[in-house]
This record gives C-alpha cells, structure tokens and sequence, in this order.
C-alpha cells in the first residue's frame, strides 16, 4: 500500500511530506480481550482497530471477522477507506477494523459475546462524531445491532450513529443488505457499455458467495438477464455451463451452509473460477487474490471488484 502511495503521489506532484502524512494512519488501537466460550474455558482474542485519515470527516470503515485478520492487513484496508470515501466525494475519512477468529467455528452466543466485549474496548475511539464501523466480511446486521446495543447500555441513551449496517428495525437504511452489490453491478453495467458489450446473457463467475457475492448474482441476474455459471464459497465451488439461478442456489446455501453439492454442478475450485471464459468477473471474497502468478490467465472481459483489492 505504501508503495502504491509513494507511486501516486509523485505522479500527482504531491509534496513529500504530504505522501508521507497518507501513508501513515492516524491512530492504532490494538486490543486483547477474554471470552468465555460455551465450554465454560476462557479464551483471549486480538481486535484492531485501525484510523487512517480524517481530513474530510469522521473515520468510517468496516469490521470483519477473520482468522487471518492482521494488524497490516487492517492497516491497508483503512487507506483504501480514506480513498473510497474521497472518490466518491461523501464527508468521511477512513479505517477499518477486525478480530482474529473463526465465527464459522463459533456458536452464536459466543460470537455475541465476542462482538460485544470488542465494542467495549474500542469504545475509547469510536462514536457519531469520531469513528462509525460498519459490516465487513462474516459480520453483518447482527453484529452491528450488537455493537449499537453495547455502546448505547455504556452512555445511557440509544446511540444509532454510532454504526451503519445495522437492522432497519432499529434504525437501519432501506436497502444498506445489498447497497455494496448495487454498487458493483453498476459498474459493471458502466463497462459494458463502455466497451459494448451486451449484459444480456452474458456469462457471470462469482468468486466469494457472502453478502456481496450473492447479491451481485441476485442483481444481475434479474436486472440484466445475465448468465451466472459458476459460483464458489470457502468452502468450495461450482459450474453448471447451461447457468445457475440465484434462487436455487441462494436457499442450498442457506439449508447447508455452502453452495458446494449443489444439485446438477459439477465442482470448481476457488482459484480455477478465476481463470475460466466468461464475459464477466467478480471477485467479491478477499484481497489479492490476482496475483502477477494468475493475472494473465484471466480471461473475463470485465472484472468487477466486489471485493477490496483482489
């Protein structure tokens, strides 16, 4: 990241001392707390909570839940919530944050457990006016009405602005599930126009089947008349080449918990789905999955990026 900074600084002319103020977060709020778990053992886990730039307003930034969530990783992501905050011109600045964990191996008691005991620890450094967290990857609308929950018991009175994601029952936007989806099928339909290319029937692979991943294949689909033929998850993936309707798909993975063994697919792996021949590209799971290993063996199109740098 901070070489991609020192890259556009220069090519913009920006002062030295400017680069080296956007290369640098503000502030870094490293947290160890404990849990008790189910069994009844305690277990201590390790949040971050990263501030990047506020020249333009409050911090704003997602939280995600993660094994392989790291102090650098976080870092870059909250640049890039600086840049995305400015490019679309709206009064925010940017960070981000996470836990190092496995929800997908935790109960739900836990992860609120969890969840809540975060919230309390970042509570020196986030609010209205400071800092406003929002969904990341494996959080989403309960996490966030959890946060909402802890930090309004702490002041006394409700606090909805201290979070965005949030469930539109307790003062959530109409539309904020699929917002980030929305955004991405945009673009895409931008592009096609750009280079001509009919959206309708074109072929669509998916790559990360979360929040953004399904709803990315909701929206094309039946906006557009795309055709989504493959589709993977962590768990793994599939490819039916005559299509794959949201659906379907969508009520296999909620009954089972992947979108893997879905009825008439065959399997494809999470790195094959990026390389296969299709009009359309979105990688909407995690960063750096386009390497200088594999870029040259993309052969979509268009790729959209769903997710943050991949």
């Amino acid at each position: 990241m901070k070489k991609m900074v020192d890259k556009a600084g220069k090519t913009l002319g920006l002062d030295a001392g400017i680069i080296e103020v956007l290369k640098s977060p503000k502030r870094e709020l490293s947290v160890n707390f404990p849990v008790r778990m189910d069994s009844g053992s305690i277990k201590v886990f390790t949040g971050y909570r990263v501030q990047h730039n506020e020249a333009r307003g409050p911090f704003k930034g997602g939280i995600r839940y993660h094994p392989q969530v790291d102090i650098d990783e976080v870092r870059a992501l909250a640049s890039w919530m600086t840049w995305k905050t400015a490019t679309v011109d709206i009064p925010y600045g940017g960070a981000k944050g996470g836990i190092i964990c496995n929800p997908k191996q935790m109960s739900v008691g836990e992860i609120e457990r969890m969840t809540r005991r975060y919230a309390s620890e970042i509570s020196i450094i986030i609010g209205p006016e400071k800092d406003i967290p929002a969904p990341d990857v494996n959080t989403g609308g309960r996490e966030m009405a959890w946060i909402m929950d802890t930090i309004s018991m702490a002041k006394g009175f409700a606090v909805p602005g201290v979070i965005t994601g949030k469930p539109r029952e307790i003062g959530g936007s109409l539309g904020r599930p699929e917002a980030t989806s929305r955004g991405l099928v945009f673009c895409v339909r931008e592009a096609a126009k750009k280079i001509g290319m009919n959206l309708k029937g074109a072929t669509v692979a998916i790559q990360g089947y979360g929040n953004v991943g399904a709803f990315a294949h909701k929206l094309i689909e039946r906006d557009f008349g795309s055709k989504v033929i493959a589709v993977t998850d962590s768990q793994g993936g599939i490819i039916n080449e005559k299509g794959l309707k949201y659906e379907e798909v969508w009520a296999h993975k909620v009954k089972t918990g992947s979108v893997k063994g879905f009825p008439g697919s065959k399997p494809i792996s999470n790195e094959d789905v990026l390389e296969l021949k299709v009009d359309v590209l979105l990688p909407c799971a995690l960063e750096n999955v386009i390497t200088k290993d594999n870029a040259a063996k993309i052969k979509a199109k268009i790729s959209g990026e769903g997710a943050n740098g991949p």
